[in-house]
């Protein structure tokens, strides 16, 4: 199926439901977050009755976000419509896949290039930054006026998503949309402290456990970092705490790609996958059953911490060469 904006199709099936559900994708970050609150407030105020799903914890980081605390892990609730928020594919609902089979009706927004439009209406586009972009335009067509609350949300998605307007996927939508969240009375200041600038002192410790384990492959074109599930015990870290931690290995002057494995307490290895364009991750974290955009993507993987982080540098020799 076709990536394409549906933002019509989208308006119809909210302007014909009463009760709808959103949903956001597993170990949420900014974009997931920041669009499901945004969609959320302005749903409410066109008089729809909304919850909000997430199968994890909300990072701590986020906590400024206006309706933040309403997330609800799945229920047996019905709806009259879901809507799941940059969410990939349907393995990234998580346990709130079940809502697939509780909703009259299903649709997504989404950005991610990997997506296999796997809901009835599917309004996807890959060249978007954010899906916070999508999810303004969406909101543009529903007649609903952005205001500070909002604005916070979509900024959190946006800014997030776009490496603080600083990744090479940032276009000018983003930088038009930013323009108004401001004229909407976005405090600007506070939140760029707290998503960009502050750091928790579990983030630091775990920041110097994985920079000691760096190392170069390639002749010094690729990194690889690793943190062994002790290191997040030691340092009272949790996988949010890991968040960012890849690009420390991938700033480094004539890096292409770089890796930071993580075990889980349940001894899986998510992979933190980053390139440089024009080299590029997502087919590499999609060969081990992930997926995401062309310079940041990620996977999890079943084996041991050292065999995870050999296959995927095999990988991205293969690739970069």
């Amino acid at each position: 199926m076709e990536l394409i904006r549906r933002p019509d199709e989208i308006a119809r099936l909210i302007q014909s439901a009463q009760t709808i559900a959103l949903c956001s994708h597993v170990n949420p970050d900014g974009d997931t977050v920041g669009s499901v609150l945004a969609l959320k407030l302005g749903l409410e105020c066109l008089g729809k009755q909304v919850c909000a799903y997430c199968q994890d914890k909300i990072p701590s980081t986020l906590a400024m976000l206006p309706g933040v605390g309403e997330f609800r892990h799945v229920d047996e609730q019905r709806y009259d419509l879901l809507i799941c928020v940059d969410v990939s594919d349907e393995g990234r609902m998580g346990d709130c896949q079940q809502l697939l089979q509780q909703a009259e009706r299903t649709a997504q927004i989404d950005h991610h290039g990997t997506n296999p439009c796997y809901t009835q209406v599917n309004s996807v586009d890959a060249k978007a930054p954010a899906t916070g972009l999508l999810i303004k335009q969406q909101l543009d067509v529903l007649g609903v006026a952005i205001d500070r609350d909002i604005a916070m949300c979509l900024y959190a998605a946006i800014a997030t998503d776009t490496g603080n307007f600083a990744f090479n996927s940032t276009n000018a939508e983003a930088f038009q949309v930013m323009a108004q969240l401001m004229d909407s009375g976005l405090p600007l200041d506070e939140m760029n402290r707290v998503l960009f600038r502050q750091r928790q002192k579990p983030h630091v410790r775990l920041l110097a456990r994985a920079l000691s384990s760096l190392t170069f492959h390639a002749e010094e074109r690729i990194t690889a970092m690793r943190l062994t599930h002790q290191d997040f015990l030691d340092c009272g870290a949790l996988p949010e705490h890991a968040d960012a931690i890849v690009n420390y290995g991938l700033d480094i002057p004539g890096v292409h790609m770089a890796l930071l494995a993580r075990e889980n307490e349940d001894g899986s290895i998510k992979m933190a996958l980053r390139a440089v364009a024009p080299a590029r991750v997502d087919e590499i974290a999609r060969s081990f059953g992930g997926g995401g955009h062309a310079q940041a993507s990620g996977c999890t993987m079943h084996t041991s911490l050292n065999e995870a982080v050999d296959a995927v540098l095999s990988a991205m020799n293969k690739t970069i060469q």
